[in-house]
């Protein structure tokens, strides 16, 4: 930030002279190890939000909804609106950098009559975005990898089929999370540049090898429309899932700063560089693809059922066209493996304060690893089932995805609304936005009303079980969930220090024999 903004507002609070005296002035007391760096706390969230990924797996979507004109303009717009929403997320994150996140911005932001409440809702609405994230991420590595054992080995792709490799990826990222700690923070680091050179070699070959390329007014201006609606408009709105999917996940620079460095600076920083350093990559990555298709038709039926795929296949060959395909592949389960370490934060700080069924099981750390293994469990299985609809419901991928963007970007707004309403009385971490704070809250919070309605509509018509959107079925029942649990018992409690059931837990948690690194 600049020394302008830095003079505008309040304060934050007097440096700590460490994290773990931050952490302590939170609530909370230091037991995951604080091992990573700036660049690594930032490479978890590029990794999860992952170009590579989101705009690949959800390209059938675009081509199918908007076509050429929206999967372009619709990036740019959605990038844009989502580098505020971050914007006013990292100035939370710097005030308060605690793997609690979202739920615990919202408790300390809400007015104390009604924090508790405010962060409980908020927490549950995180959780179902890391879940569905995590089996939205880990579903699209499986169909991309079905693609490719179609094409090397004959593999018939079926949903049963799928679903036996979504399956077995999410126990690959359980057993790296449980056994493979180190590894998978070399491997969020190595991710990163995975991911650039993976999209400056893909986005060279894409220019320079096929033999014709299509137009500009055909990538930046060609509208197609495969959805049953009439409504042009509507169909805009609908593409622009593709955009607002691939940016999720960066919330995951918050969850891991307990075992960040620096926190207060390298959290917020991580979570915006990860969102414009993607947003250009994001562009890059979807101009060649759309250039250098060769037969829209012919990818929207490719037998692999994966349009990349085929249009690598058409514009490079067979054998070079198969190798950047495990290029994409290496880059999603490089970001599923990411999305499980972030979920299993978040499953372990909400559990912390007993917010989930179970949560003496969720919250303990591994004595070896310092890390939340139960929750990285909890985290797989979660993203299984919420995949299982795959096998009777052809709309289920966007389903899914649609959970995850309004799970998530509801949590990531709620901390938001409150700053706003807080004005000039919420005290500035280290890093924050000056005079820009307010315009930019108010921005954010008015995009997140837009998208959450916008994602729980009809995506396809005409509307059957096999094509129904079940995000509203899917938020309405961890709602419903959340509401009765809160109403019967969590408000007497949860977050409420006067509370035996609050005081035990927390002397259970602080009087714990603290971990030992292996």
């Amino acid at each position: 930030m600049t020394d302008d903004a830095r003079a505008n507002g309040p304060a934050g609070p007097t440096a700590p002279q460490s994290d773990e005296e931050r952490l302590a002035q939170l609530g909370y007391t230091q037991v995951l190890a604080r091992r990573m760096s700036a660049f690594s706390n930032y490479a978890v969230s590029f990794t999860i939000i992952s170009v590579l990924s989101g705009c690949l797996t959800l390209y059938l979507f675009g081509m199918n909804t908007g076509g050429p004109a929206v999967i372009t303009w619709g990036w740019v717009g959605v990038g844009l609106m989502t580098l505020l929403v971050g914007l006013a997320m990292a100035e939370i994150c710097s005030a308060y950098p605690t793997s609690a996140g979202l739920y615990f911005w919202a408790h300390r932001l809400a007015p104390p009559r009604t924090a508790a409440a405010w962060a409980w809702f908020t927490g549950w609405f995180n959780v179902l975005g890391q879940v569905a994230v995590t089996a939205g991420i880990d579903f699209g590595a499986a169909s991309f990898l079905g693609a490719y054992l179609n094409l090397q080995f004959g593999f018939g792709v079926t949903p049963g089929r799928t679903m036996l490799l979504f399956a077995a990826i999410l126990i690959l990222h359980g057993l790296l999370n449980t056994f493979g700690v180190r590894v998978v923070g070399l491997l969020n680091s190595v991710s990163v540049w995975w991911h650039v050179a993976g999209v400056a070699v893909i986005v060279g070959a894409l220019t320079f090898t096929p033999d014709r390329h299509r137009p500009a007014s055909f990538v930046f201006g060609e509208f197609v429309n495969n959805t049953g609606w009439s409504s042009g408009p509507y169909v805009v709105l609908l593409g622009l899932l593709m955009a607002q999917y691939t940016f999720t996940g960066y919330d995951a620079s918050a969850h891991m700063t307990e075992e960040t460095r620096d926190a207060a600076t390298a959290g917020p920083k991580g979570i915006v560089r990860s969102i414009w350093t993607s947003w250009i990559a994001g562009f890059v990555l979807l101009l060649g693809f759309t250039f250098a298709i060769q037969s829209y038709e012919g990818a929207l039926t490719s037998p692999t059922g994966v349009p990349p795929a085929q249009i690598l296949l058409d514009a490079l060959g067979a054998t070079a066209g198969e190798l950047l395909l495990l290029v994409v592949i290496g880059a999603q389960l490089f970001c599923g493996m990411a999305s499980v370490t972030a979920n299993s934060r978040m499953i372990y700080a909400f559990s912390r304060d007993g917010a989930l069924p179970f949560s003496s099981v969720w919250h303990t750390v591994s004595p070896r690893t310092r890390t939340p293994v139960a929750a990285v469990w909890l985290a797989a299985l979660a993203a299984l089932a919420l995949g299982l609809p795959y096998l009777i419901n052809v709309t289920a991928y966007a389903a899914v995805t649609s959970i995850a963007v309004i799970g998530l970007y509801i949590a990531y707004v709620v901390p938001t609304l409150l700053r706003v309403r807080k004005g000039a009385a919420f005290e500035r971490g280290p890093w924050h936005l000056g005079r820009w704070s307010r315009a930019v809250g108010v921005a954010a919070v008015a995009w997140v009303a837009v998208i959450t309605v916008l994602f729980m509509l009809p995506q396809v018509s005409p509307v059957t079980w096999e094509t129904f959107n079940y995000a509203p079925v899917a938020v309405l029942v961890v709602l419903g969930f959340a509401a009765t649990w809160w109403l019967a018992s969590a408000r007497h409690w949860f977050l409420n220090p006067a509370h035996p059931r609050t005081r035990a837990r927390t002397a259970a948690h602080a009087g714990a024999p603290e971990p030992v690194d292996p």
